[in-house]
């Protein structure tokens, strides 16, 4: 094991960059027989060896030879004292992807796990994208999915992003700015999120000072200044901590912890502060022999300086998602200053530095290690999910986005069971916490045993439960409201297929329709003709070109009249019986089962109140059931509804061909949104007083805007629910009977 590597970067994980330290191979054989067997460590060098000759006479952008960074990379996994097919993925990690080596080949020769291991890091490179945002989100899912099957794959390309960005100086300005905004919105994150607090720290550091260099380097000058003016404070503090400890007898350690700069600047941005106002806070964290001490541990930290109302957190009986845990508090220092104190045993903090790391590190014996790494496993489950129920991997990215940035809030189930969702979660982000199911078919919800809106959000210590009703679904209007991606991919999943259902039926409908003014419908045109239509309009099934007429993107006109070109045609050549069947048939290959038996309509289009559907609503006139309608086609959403008194329609009067006759079925059981304006005396309570009186008609509020009118009257805009303008007249003549409402009407 003689050969060389000379890296300029190969500090382990935590520790930061190291400029020009020479790094042998032997090195990292060394580091590895400390906690691997002699035959594993042999296995490892003989993978470096296939990297080296595969990388052969490749450089870096830094000149030097590639192999450097996969053993760099092995190096950071080496110092986590990750398993021998962990380190041997990290130094094949770029073969499939920059070389002519094959999966195949990695699997012949170091195994299946191996191989899946370094594929489930390998960016996609033989397919085209349209931009790189969706090569960037594509190759995300790939590793996503990878990451379920083994975790290791995450850890393997966090301490390839780590090195990348230790050795990011010598990239393009352009480049290194894009490497380090998704360092820092992905996977800066993901380490935390997996509880790997130290490598996450690193990844947040660096990624600010390359992304914003000259903010990073104003911040550490201020930083440095300010600690020369806190020395004294912060002796004067732990001296106190640890005259106490000696009196109660407690055996700790006491260390003051310092704030890392992206933290920092994250919190004055977040909270516009200033880094006097940032700065002034004083953190300690103290580490005990067990849990019990912990706790008498916070009572003594309680005894000597008063603690802060509504800052303690108890992240020991309820740990974070990624397994960290620890006592939090804020106290009342001398002279005034907040100190934060963090009290935790030593596994706690090996496991809140280490995270899912600590699973290897550790050994699985610590049981904060195995539960840091089955919390990772229970949220990479949820990723899985995520994913199948999203349209596309940018809308995946998104949402899981979405999640990596969590300020957590917990609520229980009825049975007791402690749920962690993102602050400002909602009822309905709820529901879909506790399965798919159940937030697809969740109409109501009590919070402490009380009735409140879908859209209440929760707070610490509630008691939720989900009221559900067969046959129900998801309201489109939940998109407004919801905050965790699982939820928002699962309501648009359930609506994107609804909406392709329902267009399907719309566009045969409207074919039909169309196909009456040549008295034929669709049963009518023969197969031949449907099939060189569809090969004219580039589709390969009826279905597809009924859906793009139903969603606006074909005008059913111009389609009917290719469509009966031939008719006469083909009349004169087949008989009528026989011809009748044949197309039956044909017809019953190209369309789904709830197409058929619908017939071309004498009547206007009946809709339903699907808002955001197929059909939808126009905002600027809110037509309810009872109003009279008319339908304009819109490429794209179908169908747009709007009064025949609305003002915006008269722009669309010139195309008549977009118009479509529509009217309302005679029973719809959805629920419409209004506008009404209400002109009340000023009075202490009034808008609740007008709220109590439109909730006893059945109604809800979906948005408030009240303005002063004058001294005496204040108008309030708000935004109703109703079934129709029977239920609209009763919401407003309930509400014109209070005393303090001066005028209502509706908003058209």
């Amino acid at each position: 094991m003689n050969q060389t590597v000379t890296h300029p970067a190969a500090a382990p994980a935590g520790s930061g960059p190291s400029e020009n330290k020479a790094f042998l191979i032997s090195d990292l054989c060394d580091l590895l027989s400390t906690y691997l067997d002699a035959d594993a460590v042999s296995k490892i060098y003989r993978a470096y060896l296939f990297g080296a000759e595969a990388h052969k006479g490749q450089k870096r952008v830094s000149g030097e030879p590639y192999i450097y960074h996969p053993v760099a990379v092995a190096r950071i996994l080496a110092e986590m004292r990750m398993d021998e097919k962990s380190i041997m993925a990290a130094i094949l990690h770029d073969v499939i992807e920059d070389t002519t080596t094959a999966k195949d080949q990695i699997a012949y020769e170091f195994g299946q796990e191996v191989a899946e291991l370094v594929d489930g890091v390998s960016k996609l490179t033989n397919m085209q994208f349209e931009n790189r945002a969706e090569a960037q989100a594509e190759n995300f899912r790939k590793m996503i999915l990878a990451m379920v099957q083994d975790i290791r794959v995450i850890l393997v390309k966090l301490a390839d992003r780590l090195h990348n960005m230790r050795t990011l100086s010598v990239m393009p300005p352009e480049k290194k700015r894009r490497i380090a905004r998704e360092t820092l919105e992905i996977y800066a994150p993901i380490a935390q999120r997996l509880g790997m607090h130290g490598l996450s720290l690193e990844l947040e550091d660096l990624g600010f000072s390359a992304m914003y260099p000259l903010r990073q380097r104003i911040l550490a000058e201020a930083v440095k200044r300010a600690r020369g003016n806190r020395k004294e404070i912060v002796e004067r503090i732990q001296q106190t901590v640890n005259s106490r400890l000696q009196h109660e007898d407690i055996n700790a350690r006491v260390s003051g912890r310092e704030k890392h700069l992206y933290s920092l600047y994250r919190k004055m941005k977040e909270k516009h502060l200033s880094i006097a106002e940032v700065f002034d806070v004083y953190a300690f964290r103290i580490i005990v022999d067990n849990v019990d001490t912990c706790y008498r541990m916070l009572g003594v930290m309680h005894n000597l300086y008063k603690p802060v109302p509504g800052k303690f957190k108890d992240y020991i009986a309820i740990p974070k998602a990624n397994g960290y845990q620890s006592l939090h508090t804020v106290l009342f220092g001398p002279y005034g200053v907040p100190i934060e104190i963090q009290i935790r045993t030593e596994e706690m903090d090996k496991v809140a530095e280490a995270g899912i790391a600590a699973h290897w590190l550790y050994k699985t014996g610590d049981s904060g290690s195995s539960m840091a790494h089955e919390r990772a496993r229970q949220w990479l489950r949820g990723l899985l999910e995520l994913q199948q129920n999203a349209g596309n991997s940018l809308e995946f990215l998104e949402n899981v986005k979405i999640d990596l940035f969590p300020d957590v809030v917990y609520v229980f189930t009825p049975k007791g069971e402690i749920k962690e969702l993102p602050r400002g979660s909602t009822a309905v982000d709820f529901a879909y916490s506790v399965h798919t199911d159940v937030g697809n078919a969740c109409v109501a919800v009590k919070i402490d045993r009380r009735l409140v809106p879908l859209r209440t959000e929760l707070i610490n210590g509630q008691t939720v439960e989900i009221i559900t009703a067969p046959g129900a679904r998801p309201n489109p209007l939940w998109l407004d409201f919801v905050v965790t991606g699982k939820a928002r991919a699962s309501v648009r999943n359930y609506l994107k297929n609804l909406k392709k259902e329902e267009a399907g039926d719309l566009g045969l409908r409207m074919l039909n329709r169309a196909l009456s003014t040549y008295s034929l419908t669709l049963d009518d045109v023969p197969a031949e003709r449907v099939q060189q239509v569809l090969k004219q309009y580039q589709f390969k099934t009826l279905a597809e070109l009924l859906e793009n007429i139903g969603l606006g993107n074909r005008t059913a006109l111009l389609v009917a009249q290719q469509l009966q070109v031939a008719e006469a045609d083909a009349a004169a050549r087949a008989p009528a019986d026989s011809r009748a069947g044949a197309i039956r048939n044909a017809f019953s290959r190209y369309v789904p089962s709830f197409f058929r038996g619908v017939k071309s309509p004498k009547h206007p289009l009946l809709i339903k109140g699907t808002e955001g559907m197929v059909v939808s609503f126009a905002k600027c006139c809110r037509p309810i059931p009872g109003d009279s309608i008319l339908g304009y086609v819109t490429a794209g959403r179908g169908i747009v509804v709007h009064t025949e008194k609305c003002k915006n329609i008269s722009e669309y009067r010139k195309r008549p061909e977009k118009w479509i006759d529509v009217a309302w079925e005679k029973e719809t059981s959805a629920d419409f949104a209004v506008d009404i304006r209400v002109d009340v005396i000023n009075r202490r309570g009034v808008l609740a007083t007008v709220a109590a009186a439109i909730a006893e008609m059945g109604s809800n509020i979906d948005s408030v805007n009240i303005r002063e009118r004058d001294g005496k009257y204040t108008r309030m805009d708000l935004t109703i629910e109703v079934s129709g303008r029977k239920h609209l007249a009763n919401v407003m003549r309930r509400v014109k009977s209070l005393e303090l409402v001066a005028k209502i009407s509706r908003i058209k």
